[in-house]
């Protein structure tokens, strides 16, 4: 390949990877999958050297996990703080409320207050609808965590394939 198009191809998929530990955090975005692609990237310029065919699955399966997981554990943390259907839908109305109004805090914020207004109006007292939104918020919190974790080890795979 010309030097442009490498400049190019290394330069795109550096920033996908940026963009991807974004996305782990903002729901807006695929960080996982927008990771994968920087290493898909990153290896069609190399010509499939830097990393395996089996780390690339291994990898991929890794960020369709992440991404089912991200839908589940947030919601699994409600449920076993007791979270109502009323209360899940809230915390995901919040989350998105939450994304546009504060952006990127309003995202926690979000998600913890519709919760506890989803409770709430679902019959819940004061305090059983505050432990169910911190539970929402601490789910929330252990897929965010997942994600970017895999998306700074993705990005440190890259810039090592770099050199």
């Amino acid at each position: 390949m010309d030097l442009a198009l490498t400049i190019f191809l290394l330069s795109l998929g550096f920033i996908i990877a940026l963009i991807a530990i974004a996305g782990s955090i903002l729901p807006v975005i695929p960080g996982p999958p927008l990771s994968l692609l920087s290493l898909l990237i990153i290896s069609f310029e190399k010509d499939w050297q830097p990393f395996s065919s089996n780390f690339l699955i291994i990898m991929g399966i890794i960020a369709l996990v992440l991404v089912v997981i991200d839908y589940i554990v947030p919601a699994i943390g409600a449920k076993k703080f007791g979270a109502s259907r009323i209360g899940l839908a809230g915390s995901i109305i919040g989350m998105i409320i939450g994304f546009f109004v504060f952006p990127p805090f309003g995202i926690f914020i979000g998600t913890f207050l519709g919760a506890v207004i989803g409770e709430l109006i679902s019959g819940k007292k004061g305090e059983a609808a505050i432990k169910i939104g911190i539970g929402t918020f601490v789910g929330n919190l252990a897929g965010i965590a997942l994600k970017l974790s895999f998306s700074i080890f993705i990005l440190v795979m890259y810039i090592s394939a770099l050199f």
